[in-house]
């Protein structure tokens, strides 16, 4: 397997799309036309700067390798190469799930990450 890569999503947005069986994107996905993904290294950094404060968000775990197109790495953040899936994310490539809170101060206490 390749390394993991991981979506954030509002509890809504995913529960909608386990019912889809695909996540056509969030509201930020939508407007870029792809969507957004994090690597490990990537995850903290994104949780702060997008989605401080917040709580109903998932974290899911998805497996490059079940993707049914390839992703690109485009420059963020620095130059910093984040993946980007431009299609639909079919929810077969979800391989772990995990509900995620802001803490009080607004940061977030990352679970161990697969």
């Amino acid at each position: 397997m390749a390394e993991p890569i991981y979506k954030i999503a509002s509890k809504a947005d995913w529960e909608a799309a386990w019912v889809a069986g695909e996540l056509k994107g969030t509201a930020v996905d939508l407007a870029d036309g792809y969507i957004h993904f994090s690597t490990a290294e990537q995850l903290a950094e994104t949780l702060d700067k997008h989605y401080r404060g917040q709580s109903g968000l998932v974290l899911a775990t998805i497996d490059p390798d079940l993707l049914p197109h390839p992703l690109k790495w485009e420059p963020s953040r620095g130059g910093a190469l984040f993946p980007h899936l431009y299609a639909p994310l079919p929810m077969a490539a979800v391989i772990a799930e995990r509900p995620l809170d802001a803490r009080g101060d607004g940061g977030f206490d990352l679970p161990e990450i697969d």
